[in-house]
């Protein structure tokens, strides 16, 4: 395949020249350890609520490199990685979840106006949509539950044009499309004019605590911090005891070469709502602000021992079958060519969204686990580092979201082999109609269940 081989998002001009990094000895009210979305909204939020305090971001390598700039780009309502994992999990708070959610993509978008932040933002919604008969049902019965407009398959392709559509759900409130590294580079000009200091090839390397507060040891150099919030997403925690909870789990996606105005007739999608099949191993894809095809998804791969290499950005057999998925989808597209191709490592947990808590008597916060879907919950997850580091109740420190844990992974190799047994479940199930076998049933009760 011919296309490039990085993220599109962050293959483009106006790129933020590279910030310096930390050397020698600093010092800050609060330190942030990651640039991704998570850490970038912390400082944000903890520099609009409290200007006077002095804020210090560090990032192992540039802001938005990982996960914030190699995503999709779907900025999602949902706290809980989707109405069914919620309901599932939090039940007796999910109305309280669904609120919280709808608040926060309202905030984001507010935020992004205020600032001036150029990310393409968009508030289309998105469309889950059923390629298999099994399916069309859930669909039909998750908008008489949780709202949304049933589309049958006539209505449904012709919002989008596939042969494969059967019946769709369109939530026309509860997502928006961005440009995922423009954000990132947004956020964090936002929060220099504020006056965070953001220290670029930075990685910090320790995290220990006396009686003055927590310090960060850093690669060249040490911060003394007030309080640290930890965002790391898939990289290993300075807290060793999280390690267990979260697994690095490496995701696809290819970019199409623009459209042209003939195929983007043949095709429709005027609302350009974001869209996801229904499929235990589903693919996600949407439109550009240059009428581009991202197509991503299906493929889920852990390698042993909790591997992170730039080698497993890249994965020739995954891509080919993402570009004969894309085709079978669009066959009208056919010949389309694909303008770059990238993988990423996205933080999973056995809950599949973010868990939460602190360590060094409260003076260190983490938000971990996101498993997709961090877009728009990373913000959230900001606020609770700050409601926990701030010691005061709040309704966030109080939901049983941010209180509980997720189940710990075991270690290797049975790590490996659960997740490798559950991967060839689920994609077992896709073409048994669902069905899922005494493994993922098992995986269930035990409050696991694996179900994307």
């Amino acid at each position: 395949m011919a296309a490039e081989p990085r993220p599109f998002w962050l293959d483009q001009p106006g790129a933020p020249p590279a910030r310096a990094p930390l050397r020698g000895e600093a010092a800050a009210d609060l330190v942030v350890i990651g640039g991704g979305f998570t850490g970038l909204w912390t400082a944000l939020l903890a520099k609009e609520s409290f200007p006077e305090r002095s804020v210090v971001l560090v990032e192992g390598h540039r802001v938005g490199w990982a996960a914030s700039g190699r995503n999709g780009g779907f900025c999602d309502a949902s706290l809980t990685h989707g109405a069914v994992n919620g309901r599932a999990r939090f039940g007796d708070e999910f109305a309280t979840l669904q609120r919280l959610g709808a608040e926060n993509l309202d905030a984001i978008g507010t935020t992004v106006g205020q600032h001036g932040i150029d990310c393409d933002f968009e508030r289309t919604g998105s469309i889950g949509v059923a390629t298999e008969e099994y399916q069309v049902d859930g669909l039909r019965a998750a908008a008489d539950g949780d709202g949304g407009t049933f589309l049958d398959a006539g209505s449904v392709r012709a919002e989008v044009n596939s042969p494969t559509y059967l019946a769709g759900l369109w939530d026309k409130q509860g997502a928006a499309m961005v440009q995922p590294a423009r954000l990132a580079w947004g956020l964090a000009a936002a929060c220099e004019r504020l006056g965070v200091r953001i220290f670029e090839r930075t990685p910090a390397t320790g995290l220990a605590s006396d009686a003055a507060g927590p310090t960060v040891r850093t690669r060249d150099g040490v911060v003394r911090a007030g309080q640290v919030a930890l965002a790391t997403s898939a990289f290993p925690a300075l807290l060793r005891r999280l390690r267990p909870y979260v697994v690095p789990v490496y995701d696809y996606v290819l970019m199409t070469e623009p459209l042209s105005a003939a195929q983007r007739a043949g095709i429709g999608w005027p609302n350009r709502q974001g869209i996801g099949d229904s499929g235990n191993q589903f693919h996600y894809y949407r439109l550009t602000a240059d009428d581009r095809i991202l197509w991503g998804g299906y493929d889920a791969v852990y390698h042993f021992g909790r591997g992170i290499r730039a080698a497993y950005d890249q994965r020739p057999a995954t891509f080919e079958t993402l570009a004969a998925h894309f085709f079978a989808t669009f066959p009208q597209l056919e010949g389309l060519g694909f303008s770059h191709r990238w993988g990423g490592v996205i933080d999973t947990c056995s809950r599949f969204c973010a868990f939460f808590g602190t360590a060094h008597r409260g003076q260190v916060a983490y938000a971990l686990g996101y498993t997709g879907l961090g877009v728009g919950a990373s913000r959230f997850g900001a606020r609770v580092m700050l409601d926990l580091l701030s010691g005061e109740p709040t309704e966030l420190t109080e939901l049983r979201l941010v209180r509980s844990k997720p189940v710990p992974f075991p270690p290797e190799p049975l790590a490996y082999l659960g997740i490798q047994a559950t991967r060839w479940s689920l994609a077992r199930a896709d073409h048994r109609d669902g069905r899922r076998n005494l493994w993922l049933r098992a995986l269930d009760t035990a409050g696991l269940g694996f179900d994307s």
